[in-house]
């Protein structure tokens, strides 16, 4: 089940309702079955300083050879093979047997009552007549069933049977604000079916954007936000696996990679570049999946510039730090409610047309700096939730300006 997306330098996001289209490269989610090609070209975004506040340190940066500086190589291996020991009980392989052939992807133990977290992809076709089988590292293997999913942020949530908790190892979850460009980032999960994997990289980047697995009526896929960026390798069958860091907590689980390799079999390769959801969104989209099956998202309803490049800003003479551009606003929306302008009529909207002037400029929300799209989803996902009044800081004929919105919920 192939999907494809296209996608372009400056997308044009809708945050809620994600318009995209044009052609760089492919993301693809890392679940071993049939490539599932995502859309989205990375643009670095590093959330300001102020919310993004830096941590103790956990491990010096990696030199070329991948050893730590300021230790030996022997220090630092041993301090991996005893992370693996430490938490590779909690990771498992996920088998979804389906009629048209299995998937094979991989999770890691939430909590002591059997729940397990992996990606949305790995489950979707799955029906009530389904098997889910979950092995362990030990050797266990157990059914297990869908608790609850969502497709904005890829997630899903499985509960296993008849696994006493004594052989359940939950991994604990990081703080993701505290991470950093160039920490150590370990990707545990089931590459190709290799059970108990184990690869080792750096944070590449922070706070990138892709579209998620959730359709939007008029076209294109909501905005997954806020995703770590990795050259941890990881492969398809890693997806739903846990991204860590030295201290064995979970900073991200692992989604997609951006690629145009392909091994023998036709398969993709990693790259280099893979994506991971930010466990501070785990935090709080898994506890909602288990007690109500699903999670409400912040919705605006704007389609927005997501890079602007210099000649963007000269066309629509905005100041050279830029923001979000606010290409268009949908009728009835709470970002329609609240007054901000769009460029162009919603109903008059085409992704491929020549944008013009006059649309407001995002420079802040709540007084947390956006320069690009990428820092309003960042803020939105992380501090907001649906009925939220925030105020939103628009530049709108070179004048500065705020506006009161109360946040709505991303439709279904």
């Amino acid at each position: 089940m192939k999907r494809t997306y296209t996608f372009t330098l400056a997308f044009f996001a809708l945050l809620a309702l994600v318009l995209v289209a044009c052609n760089v490269g492919n993301v693809l989610n890392t679940g071993a079955k049939p490539a599932v090609q995502s859309s989205h070209s990375a643009l670095p975004t590093v959330p300001p300083a102020e919310h993004n506040p830096p941590q103790p340190t956990v491990a010096p940066s990696t030199g070329a050879q991948g050893v730590v500086s300021g230790s030996s190589p022997a220090t630092f291996q041993n301090e991996l093979v005893d992370l693996y020991r430490k938490v590779s009980p909690g990771v498992v392989a996920i088998r979804v047997f389906l009629k048209r052939g299995g998937v094979q992807g991989s999770g890691f133990v939430f909590d002591k009552k059997g729940h397990i977290v992996t990606n949305y992809h790995v489950v979707a076709d799955v029906t009530p007549s389904t098997k889910i089988e979950v092995d362990f590292i030990s050797g266990l293997k157990a059914w297990a069933r869908v608790v609850g999913t969502d497709l904005d942020s890829d997630l899903a949530v499985l509960q296993v049977e008849d696994v006493p908790a004594s052989k359940l190892h939950p991994l604990p979850l990081a703080d993701s604000e505290k991470v950093q460009v160039g920490q150590i980032a370990v990707a545990l999960g089931n590459p190709f079916g290799l059970k108990g994997t184990m690869t080792v990289g750096i944070v590449s980047a922070l706070g990138r954007t892709m579209p998620s697995e959730h359709h939007a009526k008029s076209g294109g896929y909501f905005t997954l936000g806020d995703m770590i960026q990795t050259d941890a390798p990881i492969n398809p069958g890693n997806s739903g696996g846990p991204l860590l860091n030295l201290k064995g907590e979970v900073i991200g689980v692992n989604r997609a990679i951006r690629t145009t390799n392909v091994n023998p079999l036709g398969e993709p390769t990693n790259s280099g570049i893979g994506f991971a959801i930010p466990s501070n969104i785990v935090k709080r989209v898994v506890p909602a999946l288990i007690s109500r099956g699903h999670y409400d998202y912040p919705y605006l309803g704007i389609v927005s510039v997501g890079d602007l490049t210099l000649e963007d800003v000269e066309n629509w003479d905005l100041p050279q730090d830029t923001g979000a551009y606010i290409v268009t606003v949908v009728p009835g929306s709470p970002a329609d409610k609240a007054g901000l302008h769009g460029a162009i009529p919603y109903d008059e909207y085409d992704s491929k047309a020549e944008i013009p002037a006059g649309g407001d400029l995002i420079v802040a929300v709540d007084g947390y700096p956006v320069r690009e799209f990428n820092d309003l989803i960042h803020y939105l996902f992380t501090y907001t939730g649906p009925g939220d009044t925030v105020t939103i800081t628009v530049i709108r004929d070179g004048k500065k300006k705020d506006l009161k919105l109360t946040l709505g919920k991303r439709p279904h």
